[in-house]
């Protein structure tokens, strides 16, 4: 007897239905992908229980005929693709057929559906998968799709589903993916009977990711440039350097107004932060990708969670250059007003202006002031060349002795260039903690991190000696053998250029063997085998000349927080200016090599909000 047989019309959808819809939050993708299809302008989902109860996804859409809405309930049936041609350059949501019967086979299924100069349109009733009711519907034009006890006739299915708060915190992402990438369209989620979000139609992106994640994270943001590279267009927008979140909950990467999580787009994005972002952390993203269907294949995955680029590469390079364009044409201070996270700082596009050279002489003199406890003015002015300073400010003014720590030489580092002219000065008050520099700007109060600036300064000195002269090496007494698998001995192989350029000599020696002769003189480290196995996995994840310059400066951000100015070195105020001046020298000033902020601006109106000179 045959073993081997043919499984039931019922059965076959509900093992459909496991790959499509594994959660509430699918049934919610799949319809409003229709809905969306079918050319909405307001969508409304409503849910029970977390989408366990009630699913319930409305439209203003172009809706069926009696005909359609029974064709749409069987399986492969659709209207969105016609050949084998036509499978290679998708551009709808939606195009398997799949979705509405594997709705219908696990849930209490109802579909109503009028177009729009119709007299009458269907409702069609369906219990797991079998029909139950046909008649005549007089409702608006579009259409509703109902999903009830999702799952009832699976229990297996049904016990893996999690708390209805995580369902419906599942449900909530996915409305808000839809919700970003089609901003032009009305939408409309409620739970359980309350409104959760209403948000109308608009052409302001901005104003959709405010009603989305709040004006918190909106004055965030700075606008991506359009970025055209190998006919992939970027856009969008993205926080800016120094502000970053320990997951990918604010990561939001669309293609083609379709919501994808991308290898290549993440390490894209990686890559264009480079060292504006920490090790660990991700930005916050709304970003949109535009290339042609042909591209691209979607339809890789049941539930299309991946996508498949014809060229990864350029993916990666259109939007490394295009989160690079961004950053490079933004300047800003961080906020200390950090309601939402605490590697998050809010960014303001205020610029302090100049203020001369002469006021920063009358430092100790405005301190004095400050300290003196009299009813009337201060009548006796101390000169700014006499080293007085009060008791009371004794503890954040200290007098300096030693100058910043001794550089490396002229043949590794290269010195900034002149600051432009019109850099922005501060008056420099004080030295917080032996580390924080507080400003005045006519802004507000600026804090800049001693640490942090001079790691930045440094380790652009340092980058650019690589860029143009390599780093040089030093020679070791007795080489050192690195043994590798076969994968690393060709791929070391193929990057002996780029180590000699990061000052490590290698050549191949035997079997799968390399011999280093000499390592980067800046590198201090009691394991160089250890770095170089670090080495390999990073040239292991590198795929473009951008990501190999990287590998060079992650060795340098580690090197120069060892040599950079620490909390408890005293610096002298012509030195805090100098080194202000050299951190706006670089191209990246607002965070250190690591990714964390350099300076940070409490504005004046937040003064007045803490101090109670304003309503909150």
């Amino acid at each position: 007897m045959s073993r081997i047989r043919i499984l039931s019309e019922a059965l076959a959808s509900q093992v459909a239905a496991g790959e499509v819809v594994e959660r509430p939050a699918a049934v919610v993708r799949e319809l409003v992908d229709n809905s969306l299809d079918a050319g909405a302008t307001h969508v409304e989902v409503h849910v029970q229980r977390g989408g366990t109860a009630l699913i319930r996804v409305s439209d203003n859409g172009s809706g069926m005929d009696r005909e359609d809405a029974f064709m749409s309930l069987e399986r492969h049936a659709t209207s969105k693709i016609r050949t084998k041609e036509d499978l290679t350059c998708i551009s709808t949501l939606g195009f398997r057929g799949e979705a509405l019967p594997s709705i219908a086979s696990v849930s209490r299924f109802r579909l109503a559906t009028r177009e729009t100069h119709a007299l009458a349109g269907a409702e069609v009733e369906v219990n797991g998968g079998k029909l139950s009711a046909v008649r005549d519907y007089g409702g608006a034009p579009g259409t509703v799709i109902e999903a009830r006890s999702l799952f009832y006739n699976i229990p297996a299915r049904r016990k893996f589903l999690r708390s209805e708060q995580t369902e419906f915190a599942h449900v909530e992402q996915q409305f808000r993916l839809h919700a970003i990438s089609n901003s032009q369209t009305a939408f409309t989620l409620v739970r359980d009977g309350n409104v959760v979000f209403h948000l109308p139609a608009t052409h302001d992106l901005l104003a959709r990711i405010e009603g989305i994640s709040g004006k918190e994270v909106a004055r965030r943001l700075i606008k991506v440039p359009e970025t055209i590279l190998h006919g992939i267009r970027v856009t969008g927008y993205i926080c800016t350097a120094g502000i970053s979140r320990p997951n990918k909950q604010l990561q939001f990467t669309f293609l083609n107004n379709r919501s994808v999580d991308s290898a290549a787009v993440s390490f894209g994005l990686r890559e264009g932060y480079h060292t504006a972002l920490m090790k660990g952390q991700y930005p916050i993203t709304f970003l949109f990708l535009e290339m042609p269907p042909e591209a691209f294949d979607i339809n890789v995955h049941p539930a299309k969670k991946e996508v498949r680029f014809h060229n990864s590469n350029a993916v990666r390079e259109a939007v490394i250059e295009a989160v690079k364009n961004a950053l490079s044409g933004h300047s800003s201070i961080s906020s200390g007003h950090v309601p939402f996270s605490s590697s998050a700082y809010q960014a303001t596009e205020h610029t302090p202006a100049l203020i001369p050279e002469t006021e920063q002489t009358s430092l100790r003199r405005d301190w004095t002031a400050l300290t003196t406890w009299q009813s009337g003015p201060v009548e006796t002015e101390i000169p700014p060349e006499q080293n007085v300073v009060p008791a009371a400010v004794a503890e954040i003014i200290q007098p300096i002795s030693v100058a910043l720590p001794a550089q490396q030489s002229e043949s590794v580092l290269t010195p900034l260039p002149a600051a432009p002219a019109t850099i922005p000065k501060f008056r420099i008050l004080g030295v917080l903690n032996k580390l924080y520099v507080l400003m005045e700007s006519d802004d507000g109060l600026v804090m800049m991190d001693q640490h942090a600036a001079h790691e930045r300064v440094l380790f652009e000195q340092m980058r650019r000696a690589m860029e143009h002269d390599g780093v040089p090496s030093q020679r070791l007494l007795l080489p050192l053998t690195l043994q590798v698998s076969p994968r690393d001995y060709d791929l070391l192989s193929r990057n002996l250029e780029t180590l000699a350029k990061l000052g490590i000599e290698a050549e191949p020696f035997g079997n799968n063997a390399f011999k280093v002769d000499a390592m980067p003189t800046f590198l201090k480290t009691d394991d160089p085998l250890d770095l170089l196995r670090d080495v390999i996995d990073e040239l292991a994840s590198a795929s473009s000349k951008t990501s190999s310059l990287r590998l060079g400066e992650d060795m340098i951000a580690t090197t120069v927080c060892r040599h950079a100015v620490k909390a408890n070195d005293y610096l002298r105020v012509p030195e805090l200016q100098k080194l202000l001046d050299d951190l706006y020298a670089c191209e990246m000033p607002y965070c250190c090599p690591h990714g964390r902020p350099t300076l940070i601006q409490i504005s004046n109106a937040e003064l007045d909000k803490k101090f109670g000179r304003r309503a909150p």
